[in-house]
Parts: C-alpha cells; structure tokens; sequence
C-alpha cells in the first residue's frame, strides 16, 4: 500500500540530546535509549470514516517523536498498518450501500491527503491488514499447533471454527525470558475493568465455549455476505485486529520495536492482546516502550459518530482552514491530554501561525538559535509541544534587531514542530 509524500525536513545546526517519553505500561517517564536506529509503530485506521482530530492528533502527536530522533541524528524505521477489512469497515458499507472495498480505497486516499497537509511524515511501510492475510495466516496456524489457540463451536446461529488466541496458556509459557509476557503488562488494568473495556471495544467476552473470557479473535471463519480469504487449515476467513498489527509489526520492525503508539482507547485491549500474541509466536516482546495520545472531544463532549460531532479535518480544510493551524491547534495540547475542540481553540491557533509567519520574516540563524535549543529541550521531556508553543512565542513577542530575513524560524518551527510558515 502506498503512503503519502512529503517535503524535506530541514536539517539543523546542533543535535538533540536524550528523549524521555511517558510508558503507559510502567506507568513513569522512560528514558529512551539513543541508538543510531529508532523503530516505530503507529496503530492506523479502520477506513470508514474520514480523519478526524482524534486521529490527527494522535498522528501529530507520534510525528513529534520521529521528528525528534531525526534531530538526534537517528534513523527511524516507521510502520503504521491500514485495518482495511473489519466489522465497522463493512457495517458502514452495508448502512450507505456502497461497496466495502470501495469506501475504504475512497476513505484511505482522504487520509494520505489530509496527512500530507497535516505535514506528518509518512510512514516507511503503509500495511493494509488485507494485503498481510499470507503473512497473518501461517501464525495463527503456529499458534493452534502449539495449543495456544484453538477453535471454539458455533452457537446461535453462528459458524464453527472461530480461532481465538489462549491468554492462559500465553502467561504459562516456560521461557526463560526475563521480558515475558502477563495478561496487564501493557495496561495495568485489573480484569473486571478488562472484561468491561473488551465489551465495549469490540470484544466478545461472553461468547461461550472459550477458554478464557477476555480471550481474542484471531480467525473468523467465512460467513455468508462477508469477504473472505482462504487460510489452510484454518479454513476460508478474515483475521482478528490484534493479530493483525501484531504480525505486521513484527514483519517490518526489529522484535522488539522501541516505541509502539497509538490513543488512548487502543491501550485495552488492542495494545495488550497484540503485545501477547507477538510474545507467544515469537518469544520476544513486542516493542520496549508504549505510548498514547489522549482523545480530543468536541465544545465538552466526546466526539464520536453517534452523535454526530465529529470535526473532520478534510471539511477544515474544505472550509478554508490552513493546516498548519489545524496543527498549531492539536499541538497547543499535551499529547497525552484530553482535551476538547472549540472555535476558540482554532481561533487562537490562526492567530499564533500568522503571528510566527509576521516575525519570520525578519529572523537570522543567529538569532534563533536560542529559541532552537529550548524547542529541543521541551520536546526531550515527553514531547511537551505546548512548551515548545510558548517557546516561540515568547521569541516572537520579545523585541529583536531587524535582520535579514530567510529560512531561520521557519526551518526550526518546520523541523521540530511540523509547522509550516
């Protein structure tokens, strides 16, 4: 699958020093380890709906760290996958009558679009789950040989054969691995919170007939009206989400990847059940930090499709809007806060891009060099962009000789914040 492109990143004088990002799994800041090589994974979408601020602020968000280890000197390997068949895929294609193939080529190539505009880097491997199925399917088949998951009977009306991943059997495997996996490393939850947070986010947790109640999807079978894809032994199908990101993951990046991201509603049970079939196929973790954005709501409430208040970034732009304020906008926000959009949020983020593109113009590299390293310094602890904002702000706002104009601002907003002036 194609990503989007991108225009290059300026390159600046001096380097970034060490990054400290907040682990939801240890719940505490972690310092990242420098390596000449960064590995990052980004949970995408499930194409059925166009990109809204929740999304671009989670892709805003993970755009900082890959700006920032670029500045550190590193090279960074970034994978983001495309859920391209899933329930709410197909759910939405059979509610507006258009075929599910369709809607998500149409609803893919708006993301690259608005991404492109958002001015976040694209990743080095763009992964639809479709295209990775002959990847998907040989470790799930791993997996019931080694009794790690197995099929359950087809009650009400449903099919048998159903595969879904043991998490008992995951937790008792004897290795001798000091980084082996627990059902909570990653979200700390206990499992009340986890049987509740399962069945609200696309869980089946009281299906009977498994094992284990929290227990995932890994295959399901070939239903009538639903696409499907021959699999061997597991029989015609389509495969569970967490699988997916796992193998893709694992596929693409190091074992293990050292930053996997995503919101804050993938923590439970996305992040862990992937976290957990990648420790079973392969022995090794999954990645070595996880981190994740916090939702963005709309004037007080939660945005999201059933009320109907979703703030699109495709109809911004649409409406006039220039992107790099809908990016001043999201970047206003600590990346791990919930916060919510109003037109005053957008208002004053219209404001600060014309304010910074005013003193742009007369800015010298000597003149901002300064403002460079506090930019750099703010983002090292844990990505904090509303710093970096007040930052630049303070440079703008404060009086300075007329100099000669040129690239020096722009560069280092461009460069470390993704901003365009």
């Amino acid at each position: 699958m194609i990503a989007w492109n991108s225009t290059p990143v300026p390159v600046l004088d001096g380097t970034q020093s060490g990054i400290t990002l907040f682990d939801t799994a240890l719940q505490a800041p972690a310092a990242l380890a420098q390596h000449p090589e960064q590995s990052l994974y980004v949970c995408g979408i499930t194409p059925y709906d166009a990109t809204h601020l929740g999304h671009a602020s989670t892709y805003v968000a993970f755009d900082l760290l890959n700006r920032t280890w670029r500045d550190a000197g590193s090279t960074v390997r970034y994978v983001q996958n495309v859920t391209d068949v899933d329930d709410p895929l197909l759910e939405r294609a059979t509610a507006t009558g258009v075929d599910w193939q369709d809607l998500a080529a149409d609803q893919i190539a708006l993301f690259r679009e608005d991404m492109e505009a958002l001015n976040v880097l694209p990743p080095d491997h763009y992964v639809g789950a479709v295209e990775s199925i002959d990847l998907i399917v040989p470790i799930v088949e791993k997996l019931v040989g080694r009794d790690l998951a197995y099929t359950v009977p087809g009650q009400g009306g449903e099919p048998d054969g159903d595969v879904y991943f043991s998490l008992d059997a995951a937790a008792a495997l004897d290795r001798d691995d000091a980084a082996r996996w627990f059902l909570g490393q990653v979200s700390q939850l206990d499992v009340d919170t986890m049987l509740a947070l399962s069945a609200e986010r696309g869980g089946d947790p009281g299906r009977p007939s498994k094992r284990n109640a929290l227990d995932p999807l890994l295959w399901r079978v070939a239903r009538p009206g639903e696409p499907s894809w021959p699999a061997g032994s597991l029989g015609e199908g389509r495969p569970g989400w967490h699988i997916e990101c796992a193998v893709i993951a694992q596929q693409f990046l190091p074992s293990p990847f050292t930053v996997q991201g995503g919101g804050s509603d993938l923590v439970f049970p996305h992040h862990e059940m992937s976290a957990s079939h990648a420790w079973a196929a392969s022995g090794t973790p999954l990645a070595r930090h996880y981190a994740h954005a916090g939702m963005v709501g709309y004037d007080g409430e939660k945005m999201s499709k059933s009320r109907g208040n979703l703030v699109l970034v495709s109809k911004l732009r649409q409406a006039g809007v220039d992107p790099a304020a809908i990016r001043l906008a999201i970047l206003a926000h600590h990346y791990r806060a919930d916060w919510s959009w109003t037109d005053g949020v957008l208002d004053e983020a219209v404001r600060r891009l014309a304010a910074w593109r005013d003193a742009a113009r007369s800015a010298t590299d000597d003149d901002v060099a300064g403002l460079r390293d506090q930019v750099r310094a703010h983002l090292a602890d844990d990505l904090d962009a509303p710093s970096a904002l007040a930052a630049v702000d303070a440079w703008v706002a404060s009086p300075r000789p007329a100099g000669t104009g040129g690239r020096a601002l722009a560069d280092v907003v461009d460069a470390l914040l993704g901003v365009r002036l």
